[in-house]
């Protein structure tokens, strides 16, 4: 994903807690560690864009639902003309009730990508330390692509006979803008083959404080929409003997500052107000009442500056655009022909992208500076998936009975997943994994990229007893 869910609940590392956490600790039981092998032998596929295969990963994914008793006939590995890294696999465990909807899981099994010079371990090989798991993809989004063939081999093994069929479907591509995407190509040329009610996905997971303790579970109900901008500035250049100050990289830079200097206007949805008003008094303080008040009054600008003040909180209150890329000159010695920077901006649902683009424009406030959108990740989603009696009604018994007493509260999803791609052709997908995480959002897109082992085990655990429930739904 992802996109990453830049949760933070307080201004502590993601370490905190961490004593307390592994105090907890139990020996794994024997499916857990048979989970683990799964597990470590997909985050041990490397499924960088550059130098990586999620055909190899999905093969082996496949390997593992053979072994457990899926017939070939059930099991759909697709590759796209052109892109044969890229692939992905499609599996389907038949219910014994043709007029029930399935369901889908989804999941992407491609990762960002990972330099090992800046790594403390190895990002492609999966590392158990301290009551935490290491390596690229152990949090996002390889810990639910596991879960999800996990728990088919698993009902499979019992003789599970679910009343809708489950679909699984493993993509590549969530993590690269540019890139072929697995479940992009899924929802145009193949959209029978994974056809659902609804569907499960990454997106939203639960909530840690700095001491490790749970204090809410969430579920992802709508996302922002991700756009990248590219900002060109050209030159006719010139020897370095002989500056101007109609120099390309002084146009752009310029143009990047005041970008950086503005802050787009706060905006709510119905389930991000909701969102505020149930976690200020978990989180409590002035930041808690500050959650309170903006939630009551978006326009309440003191307030809305405390929430702001914390990075996960801020891409839920407004668009956000920051520069990700940078690139200028071509020698040392001579005046720069041409500057370019990549602005990736999160869209507040209602907003257009031609909208702030012209936002944009506006600010560099320079004709020098072209601002064009290379390309559309997705279609923009005009309305968040219902969040039914039908889809909430098994979170919160399932929730309940492992977490007592820790709430489920729904959320906006700054970043980006794969259900921008699936709700737009009619199959509803709501972000729910039950792995909470760390206030520093695990390492999530950084370095050294982790998830508590507790926490996977008892997402596990979550998911796989959800399943079963939707499953057997009317």
């Amino acid at each position: 994903m992802r996109r990453m869910m830049a949760a933070a609940l307080v201004a502590a590392t993601g370490l905190a807690g961490h004593a307390a956490w592994a105090a907890d600790a139990v020996s794994p039981r024997p499916d857990q560690l048979a989970f683990r092998a799964l597990y470590k032998e997909l985050v041990e596929t490397n499924t960088e864009l550059s130098d990586g295969d999620c055909t190899l990963a999905a093969r082996r994914m496949a390997d593992h639902l053979r072994a457990a008793g899926f017939a070939e006939a059930d099991l759909h590995p697709f590759v796209a003309p052109g892109h044969p890294k890229e692939g992905g696999l499609v599996a389907i465990l038949h219910g014994d009730d043709p007029k029930a909807r399935p369901m889908l899981l989804l999941a992407h099994i491609d990762v960002v990508e990972a330099k090992r010079a800046d790594w403390t371990r190895d990002p492609f090989t999966l590392v158990e330390e301290n009551g935490y798991f290491y390596g690229r993809g152990a949090s996002d989004d390889k810990a639910e692509a596991a879960v999800w063939v996990d728990t088919l081999s698993r009902l499979k093994a019992e003789g599970f006979k679910p009343r809708r069929d489950i679909k699984m479907a493993l993509t590549c591509g969530e993590e690269t803008a540019s890139a072929f995407n697995g479940a992009s190509y899924l929802a145009s040329h193949e959209r029978a083959l994974i056809d659902a009610a609804f569907a499960l996905n990454e997106g939203a997971g639960g909530r840690l404080d700095a001491e490790g303790r749970p204090i809410a579970l969430n579920v992802q109900a709508g996302e922002k929409f991700p756009q990248d901008y590219e900002l060109v500035v050209t030159n006719p250049g010139g020897h370095s003997s002989r500056p101007t100050p109609d120099n390309a990289i002084y146009h752009l830079a310029a143009g990047l500052l005041r970008i950086s200097q503005y802050q787009f206007p706060v905006e709510t949805t119905d389930s991000s107000r909701a969102f505020f008003m149930a976690m200020s008094p978990l989180v409590g303080g002035q930041m808690g009442a500050a959650m309170k008040a903006v939630a009551t009054d978006p326009h309440d600008a003191e307030a809305a500056k405390e929430v702001e003040s914390d990075p996960g909180y801020n891409g839920m209150l407004h668009t956000t655009c920051v520069a990700t890329m940078l690139q200028g000159g071509h020698a040392t010695n001579a005046l720069p022909q041409r500057a370019m920077a990549n602005v990736n901006c999160r869209i507040f649902p209602g907003t257009t992208p031609e909208e702030v683009q012209q936002t944009l424009i506006s600010l560099v406030d320079d004709p020098k500076i072209s601002i064009t959108m290379p390309d559309h990740r997705s279609e923009v989603m005009k309305a968040a998936p219902p969040l039914t009696p039908q889809i909430m009604g098994p979170i919160t018994t399932v929730a309940a009975r492992i977490w007592p007493g820790v709430p489920v509260i729904p959320v906006l999803q700054p970043g980006a997943t794969d259900g921008a791609f699936l709700t737009p052709v009619g199959i509803p997908t709501y972000g729910v994994t039950g792995m909470f995480g760390d206030p520093d959002g695990n390492g999530v897109h950084g370095l050294n990229e982790r998830i508590r082992v507790s926490s996977l085990y008892k997402g596990r655990d979550f998911l796989f007893d959800l399943v079963k429930i939707y499953a057997m739904q009317d």
